[in-house]
This record gives C-alpha cells, sequence and structure tokens, in this order.
C-alpha cells in the first residue's frame, strides 16, 4: 500500500484541467497523488472546458465554498446560427437557423444587453437541483426542466473577433471570440444561448477556456501531466500554503494572540468599524499564523471556519 503523503495543513493546487475531464475525474487523480481522500474543488467546469480549476488539500477543504464565491474570468467561442440541447458543442443540435452578415453594431448592442447586473437562467443542463435532484440529471432522462432566473453579474462581456465560417452539416454560422469576468453562479453557456436568442440565430458555446477564478490564473496553474512528473519525481506537489491562499483571496484582519485565541474559541469579537465589507474576511494572529475565515454580522466577527 502507498504511503500516505504529509500534506500537513494542506493548501491549494491550481490546475489547468483538460478537456474530456470531469472537475470530480481531476479530483480524484489528485488524491491519488496526494495520498489523501481530504481533497476538493471550488467551482465545477464542463467537461469541455479547461482551464483554472482550484483544488485544496487537508484542511484547505474548508476555504473551497468561500473561494468559490469570487469572481471568475473566460475566453470562450460562442456559435450563432445553431443551438444544441445542451448549449455547447457536446449537446444534440436543435435548431439551425444559420448566422450570417450579422452586423457588428447589432452583436454588440446584444452583448451590451448582457452586461450588468442581469436576470439569467440557468441552462437546463446545469447542477442546479430541482426538487433534490441535478438538472442535468432530469434532462439526461428526457425531462424538460424550466428553471427560475437568478440574478448574476457580468463585468465584462467583450468581442474579439467575429468569423462567418460553415458548419459540419454545411448550415452559414458566425463564431465570435470572446472574454467574460463574471461573478460566480452566472453560466457562459447561459450567455451564448441568450445572445443567439437576442439576434434570433440561436447560439451556443463551441469553446470555454477558464482564465481565473479570484486572485488565481492560469499563469500559477499546473497540467496534471506536470504534478504527476513532480510525483514520479518523488518532488513535493506545488501547493499555496493554507495563509498564503486565504490571504490572497480574502480580505485580512490582524489581530493579537488574545483575541486570535477567542475567535479560535467561538466568540464573537467586535471588528473594527467600516473597515470591511461584506463576504469572508481572513483572521491573521501574530507571526502570520491564520486563525479563521469571518464574516461581519451586526459588528461582530461571526466564525465561518476555524483553522486553528
Amino acid at each position: 500500500m502507498a504511503r500516505k503523503r504529509d500534506n500537513g495543513p494542506g493548501g491549494l493546487i491550481v490546475v489547468d484541467k483538460p478537456a474530456g475531464f470531469t472537475s470530480h475525474d481531476v479530483v480524484a487523480k489528485l488524491r491519488g497523488m496526494a495520498r489523501t481522500r481530504r481533497v476538493g474543488h471550488a467551482g465545477t467546469l464542463d467537461p469541455m472546458a479547461t482551464g483554472v480549476l482550484v483544488l485544496g488539500t487537508e484542511r484547505a477543504t474548508r476555504l473551497l465554498g468561500h473561494l468559490a464565491l469570487t469572481e471568475k474570468e473566460y475566453v470562450a467561442t460562442v456559435r450563432l446560427g445553431q443551438e444544441t440541447v445542451t448549449e455547447d458543442a457536446e449537446g444534440e443540435i436543435t435548431g439551425a437557423q444559420g448566422a450570417k452578415g450579422l452586423e457588428r453594431a447589432r452583436v454588440d448592442a446584444a452583448v451590451a444587453a448582457l452586461t450588468g447586473r442581469i436576470e439569467q437562467v440557468p441552462s437546463a443542463v446545469s447542477a442546479v437541483k430541482v426538487d433534490g435532484k441535478r438538472a442535468y440529471a432530469r434532462v439526461r432522462e428526457g425531462e424538460e426542466v424550466e428553471l427560475a432566473a437568478r440574478p448574476v453579474t457580468v463585468s465584462s462581456f467583450l468581442v474579439h473577433d467575429v468569423r462567418e465560417e460553415a458548419a459540419e452539416d454545411g448550415t452559414p454560422v458566425t463564431d465570435l471570440l470572446v472574454s467574460v469576468v463574471c461573478s460566480s453562479g452566472t453560466y457562459v453557456r447561459a450567455l451564448a444561448r441568450d445572445l443567439g436568442s437576442a439576434l434570433g440565430t440561436g447560439g451556443h458555446l463551441t469553446a470555454l477556456r477558464r482564465t481565473r477564478v479570484g486572485p488565481y490564473g492560469l499563469d500559477g496553474a499546473h497540467t496534471l501531466a506536470q504534478l504527476q512528473e513532480r510525483v514520479d519525481a518523488e518532488e513535493p506537489l506545488p501547493v499555496v500554503p493554507l495563509g498564503q491562499a486565504a490571504a490572497a483571496a480574502f480580505a485580512r484582519w490582524d489581530v493579537d494572540e488574545d483575541q486570535a485565541r477567542r475567535i479560535g474559541n467561538g466568540v464573537q469579537l467586535r471588528m473594527p468599524a467600516g473597515q470591511f465589507g461584506p463576504g469572508p474576511v481572513a483572521v491573521f494572529a501574530p507571526r502570520e499564523r491564520f486563525v479563521a475565515l469571518v464574516e461581519q454580522r451586526d459588528g461582530k466577527a461571526r466564525s465561518l471556519a476555524v483553522f486553528v
């Protein structure tokens, strides 16, 4: 039996996910590499998608649910002129209206209407639960799923290139190379769907690459092959330490030893007035010791997760 690695308190590992892998596939791979069951991920990526997938090991798994709520950035290719059941290239084509000779001004106006704080209906094949069951599972079983719109924020939605192409079935289509910066819970597939609907052409994604999750981008990501090379060479995995990960992703509150002890014991101390907004705050004791994640509620620190 393989000896368990000494992963200490754990940390984050930023993976450049390959196409064809589910997020759970990547978790399973990393469990084998790190020789621990305590591995999780922040923010699912579809099998077709590639790019930044943030994973946590050991105690850092407790950060992941909060990290998943941070802003994300993507580059994608939107195909106008065809619709699919999954709103991406993996699904069956359900409509082929075609798209040729689109005026750039019309495209830009439709993109602008999908920018900012909007109400978005999630993809029917998303992981949103309907009566306790994932929407995508219901769709696979032949059900028609209707999900309620929810507020999301699309901070940036830009078109970088427009190319007229012919699809495999001969349908004239227009491919848009786009970039998107958005809040957690935003479906880029749904943006492609809604853009095609607004233009009367139908639309779906043919490529999606996540380039950033919160402060973690592709420049700090590692492929599964690179990680396996480290394991084979008996080198340590490139882990972002727990405290460093928290300091990079969340607002920071430095406290003294007595305050740190009390917060670690669940005492709701009063936080500095006006210093912190909504969202998690990382609490640090002297000597860079990461204590807890808290949130401000009625002026006091409510513990989200304690790490001491």
